[in-house]
């Protein structure tokens, strides 16, 4: 079967009621920005596009959540999974909190090991203000704006009732949507009694119904080996992205003979590898950019880890660092 592309070897057996089943693999190492969204949107639709009837989607999700918008859309790419009709299985090493419970609570099973945390349904807000500071500075920062509630509480600006007030709104209403979609998903769960911003280790959290089993990925995977299902690695592997205006320095001796002799020298090498740092670090800085404020406003994020280092001797729990 090598050079067969992988849509081949699974259609030529689709009409074979005898075949076996075909288990999908994907990792999903979730940040605060919800980064590996892009990846995980491929690989949805590659398995989407090849899956056949009968075969299922095992998720190996660990993330302390982030961004409301970037978990929420990410949550949204594994119901496709499940509108495809495909069995969804979610398998928690370690953290699957706040954006993470978001997205694994879409699946059709939760699977966690034995010290997996999970929960921590609610929202985050926090901005520091400096207003005071640059009173006393004598600085004033002015800010145009167009629309009643178009700047509430921002760095720079005096806080207000009025301001607080609305924040406090907009951040329930966030928070009435995740609780509205853990239920929608999980309708076994006493949501007024996960639904506190509190999070749970594994067999805690398999008693209250935040997962359906305690077990590690590795026992899942050879649960299915033995049960002859055909496991697949899926990953998206992007191209690199090299500027136009730049792509001179990567062609053939023949169409650019000015660059030297051979693809291997010296010369070459030093510049592919100028190029490429010069490109990651333009990509990284225009990610950045391109971020709006809006999305990084409210978080769908745990912040165990940052009250237990700002309330416990640091010695004592150095192991959390």
């Amino acid at each position: 079967m090598e050079g067969r592309p992988l849509s081949t070897i699974l259609k030529a057996g689709a009409d074979d009621k005898s075949r076996p089943k075909n288990l999908f693999v994907m990792d999903f190492p979730g940040d605060v920005n919800a980064s590996q969204l892009n990846e995980l949107r491929e690989e949805v639709t590659g398995v989407i596009r090849n899956a056949q009837p009968g075969d299922e989607v095992l998720v190996v999700l660990q993330s302390g959540g982030g961004t409301v918008t970037g978990y929420g859309l990410a949550a949204g790419q594994l119901v496709r999974l499940k509108d495809k009709g495909l069995y969804l299985t979610i398998a928690v090493e370690q953290v699957a909190a706040s954006g993470g419970y978001m997205m694994s609570c879409v699946a059709d099973k939760i699977i966690a090991s034995p010290f997996a945390v999970l929960g921590s349904i609610g929202v985050i807000s926090e901005i520091p203000n400096v207003y005071e500071r640059l009173k006393e500075e004598g600085i004033k920062f002015q800010t145009v704006t167009a629309g009643k509630y178009k700047r509430t509480l921002t760095p720079t600006k005096k806080i207000t009732k009025e301001d607080l007030s609305k924040s406090e709104e907009e951040i329930g209403e966030i928070f009435n949507l995740f609780k509205g979609w853990v239920e929608l998903n999980r309708p076994q769960l006493d949501i007024d009694l996960v639904a506190t911003g509190e999070t749970w280790f594994g067999p805690a959290a398999l008693e209250i119904g935040l997962c359906d089993e305690i077990k590690t990925v590795d026992d899942v995977l050879l649960e299915y080996v033995d049960n002859k299902y055909n496991v697949y690695q899926v990953k998206y592997d992007p191209p690199t992205e090299i500027p136009s205006t730049l792509s001179a320095l990567f062609a053939s001796d023949d169409e650019s003979p000015r660059l030297g002799r051979g693809n291997n020298s010296i010369g070459r090498q030093a510049i592919r590898w100028l190029v490429k740092s010069f490109a990651e670090e333009v990509k990284a800085v225009t990610t950045d950019y391109k971020s709006t404020s809006i999305e990084k406003k409210y978080m769908a994020k745990d912040d165990t880890k940052d009250r237990v280092r700002a309330s416990a001797d640091d010695s004592f729990f150095e192991i959390f660092k």
